[in-house]
């Protein structure tokens, strides 16, 4: 089964190994290797079948699933897509789960799985397929930054009742749009830690599932300097905030009697996704082009890609993550073909022209 994409399946529930083994195994580019119903034998599996792709439960007998999955990382990189009900219950583990290195997750159904796995069939394909894309050099890089991190080698950020301490930026009326998707939440974590307090309003739309970007919007708001919160309908576009489309919905920029105000919308997907990049960066370049800013990260498929390039024909800057610096180069990558993309930047450069741009500066490259 040369070419194939090897998987090993580690879940402590026999039932779920068993669906998510037929699951995986009805599209003929993967091959399901094995399966582990806890880290200790997964361990032994991995040294012995090289899979490609782990899909990890987080609640498993003798070691938790965020542990064996910090470990493991350290030891033996590899592309993982976590799947697990405690991605429900508690998204801050699977948020936790992406920064130590996994590339996506799903959230297991509490209820009938067999039923419930089987209707998440073509997501959860599409998931493990995305995962054995990534570059796993860039993975490890990507897991030694934030080991560092952790480990308090990342400059302290101010408190914000300091923020007014700050170089005042000018402009405060300018808005930036940043999308993504696989990849995105530690891409977006790494360009805000690195933004001072005093920005236009900052618009994040990442495909998340609802219930996890408000979680999402508090880890943020305690790593930066920055407000950080989960969008609301009808609040006012502030400077010095940034705002997390919430997943469900999709976020719309609107123009209100003393300035830009927010809108959700629960339209249709769009590209598949709601929130879609696409929809928000269309209302962006309606009512703010060219005084805004676009930015597309990481991320599988195209959304994202005509939205910039209506900012981009409007007079917008827009700026695309390079593919050495993507998880996974699909969403930068269609919006440089379209011709979308002003710039082309690697991951910690675009704070920098983030910084230019409220600042009124010519853009660098």
């Amino acid at each position: 089964m040369a070419g194939t994409i090897k998987v090993l399946v580690v879940d402590d529930s026999a039932l779920v190994r068993q669906f998510l083994s037929k699951i995986l195994s009805q599209d003929r580019d993967l091959e399901i290797i094995g399966t582990a119903a806890d880290p200790l034998i997964a361990v032994k599996k991995i040294r012995e079948l090289k899979p490609d792709v782990l899909t990890l439960d987080l609640e498993m007998p003798r070691m938790d699933g965020l542990t064996f999955l910090r470990k493991l990382m350290v030891v033996y990189p590899l592309p993982v897509v976590v799947i697990s009900s405690l991605a429900h219950q508690g998204s801050a583990a699977a948020l936790r789960a992406l920064e130590l290195g996994a590339i996506d997750f799903v959230t297991k159904p509490s209820l009938g799985i067999r039923d419930g796995l089987q209707e998440m069939h073509r997501e959860i394909i599409s998931k493990v397929k995305g995962a054995a894309g990534i570059d796993l050099g860039l993975l490890r890089r990507q897991i030694r930054m934030e080991r560092q991190a952790y480990g308090g080698n990342r400059q302290q950020v101010l408190p914000k009742k300091h923020k007014k301490n700050l170089p005042l930026l000018s402009h405060s009326q300018k808005i930036i749009v940043i999308g993504g998707s696989t990849g995105g939440t530690v891409a977006v974590k790494r360009i805000l830690t690195e933004l001072p307090a005093n920005m236009p309003g900052i618009i994040v739309v990442l495909h998340m599932p609802a219930g996890f970007t408000a979680s999402y919007a508090q880890s943020l708001n305690s790593s930066c300097v920055l407000e950080v919160k989960e969008a609301a309908s009808g609040e006012p576009l502030l400077a010095g905030h940034v705002y997390i489309a919430p997943g469900g919905k999709h976020l719309l920029l609107e123009k209100g009697p003393g300035g830009f105000l927010l809108r959700l919308d629960s339209g249709p997907p769009i590209n598949r996704h709601r929130p879609s990049v696409d929809k928000t960066c269309f209302s962006v370049a309606h009512h703010a082009s060219p005084h805004s800013l676009g930015i597309l990260l990481t991320g599988m498929g195209e959304d994202g890609a005509m939205g910039l390039k209506a900012m981009y024909d409007k007079g917008s800057p827009t700026i695309a993550q390079d593919r050495q610096s993507s998880i996974v180069f699909g969403m930068p990558k269609q919006a440089i073909a379209l011709g979308a993309a002003g710039m082309v930047l690697p991951l910690e450069n675009i704070a920098t022209e983030i910084i230019n741009f409220a600042k009124g500066s010519e853009p660098s490259s």
